[in-house]
């Protein structure tokens, strides 16, 4: 029997996917996350977000053939209210990937195409003088929706990169100095293109530090390719796509979300997993205390897509590679070595001991 998270603030219990007795439980210890069950009002139970999310990731997979897990990885980031990258090669969907999710949300989308040319007030926004008045008028500019698109952000300046910082840590923008709050919920789901490619700048550390999460879509297999050809060479998926749910319904799963337990010792072992990537000799840069946080807001969503009110090992390690590993910065040797971020976060995966028992204890 699983709690369910209801809007009386009360827990009930129903069948859930998780039986008692079923392997070790992880919510014991109430500590300052609030006792589980206790819901805020407005939040939705586990069972009408996880439907919820289903059909979004349906939607989604109608434009997307044969990549689950990138979905996934996409549904987790909304619901930990982070933001996305995507990043891979030109023609493999990452666009197409953006697109479908916002499309599945009866909510205001906007998508910038980032250019060279840019300037950060293309994405802010700009005051102009309006005469008639005799003074200045914000016009608010494409970042003011609840889903941004920006395709190939590693095409424009890091000046232009620049100007979304402020948007998506603090969800607000300052223009010549006046603050405007940005809609709720906020996402913004970037692609790039490979850095090696012609025509591209690096993101920053601070830009990339601000993706809760980093996917490559890949090539689809040979299956997948063929499907896709069969079903969309007569026709365009994308442009079938109807909303599934709306902007106030997302809210509401978020905070569901917010509302997912995790025990004492599932936060330390978060912290152990991120302060060990700052002492790998393989990199010059470990994980912030930033991904600390987003690690833990996408466990709970990953809980939450599973059917659970409360956090387990394996909900952490299904999100630690795309979470931690944009954020490390190798070594100039570990490169030439051919490793990679993702690899040194599945070595740290093994190498940490993982809380295992009842209530969050160790065994």
């Amino acid at each position: 029997m699983t709690s369910k998270i209801h809007t009386s603030g009360t827990a009930v219990t129903g069948d859930g996917a998780a039986q008692a007795g079923a392997g070790p439980r992880y919510g014991g210890d109430h500590g300052s996350n609030g006792d589980r069950g206790r819901a805020q009002p407005g939040t939705v139970d586990v069972d009408a977000l996880h439907s919820t999310i289903q059909r979004i990731a349906a939607n989604v997979e109608q434009v997307l053939v044969g990549k689950p897990e990138v979905v996934r990885i996409a549904l987790v980031t909304l619901l930990a209210e982070g933001h996305l990258l995507v990043e891979d090669v030109p023609g493999v969907g990452k666009t197409s990937l953006a697109k479908a999710l916002a499309r599945s949300i009866d909510c205001t989308v906007s998508r910038i195409q980032f250019t060279p040319d840019l300037l950060p007030s293309d994405i802010t926004g700009v005051s102009i003088f309006n005469r008639q008045r005799e003074s200045f008028e914000f016009r608010a500019g494409p970042v003011f929706a609840n889903i941004v698109v920006g395709d190939e952000i590693n095409r424009a300046s890091p000046k232009t990169q620049s100007a979304l910082l402020e948007c998506m840590e603090e969800n607000q923008v300052t223009v010549d100095g006046e603050t405007y709050p940005l809609r709720s919920p906020f996402m913004v789901i970037a692609t790039q293109n490979p850095i090696e490619m012609e025509g591209t700048y690096a993101l920053p550390e601070a830009q990339r530090d601000r993706f809760t999460a980093r996917v490559s879509i890949g090539y689809p297999d040979a299956q997948a390719e063929l499907a896709m050809v069969d079903e969309h060479a007569g026709h365009e998926p994308l442009r079938e796509l109807r909303p599934v749910t709306d902007s106030a319904q997302v809210q509401s799963l978020v905070q569901t979300v917010r509302a997912v337990h995790v025990s004492t010792e599932l936060r330390r072992y978060v912290v152990e997993l991120v302060t060990a990537t700052r002492h790998l000799p393989e990199l010059r840069l470990g994980a912030s205390p930033r991904s600390t946080l987003q690690l833990v807001r996408a466990a709970r969503a990953q809980a939450a897509l599973s059917g659970r009110d409360f956090v387990v090992p394996d909900d952490v390690q299904a999100v630690a590679v795309p979470v931690l590993a944009h954020r490390l910065v190798l070594t100039s040797e570990a490169r030439a070595t051919r490793r990679s971020a993702s690899d040194l976060v599945r070595q740290l995966l093994t190498r940490i001991s993982v809380p295992r028992g009842d209530g969050g204890g160790r065994r």
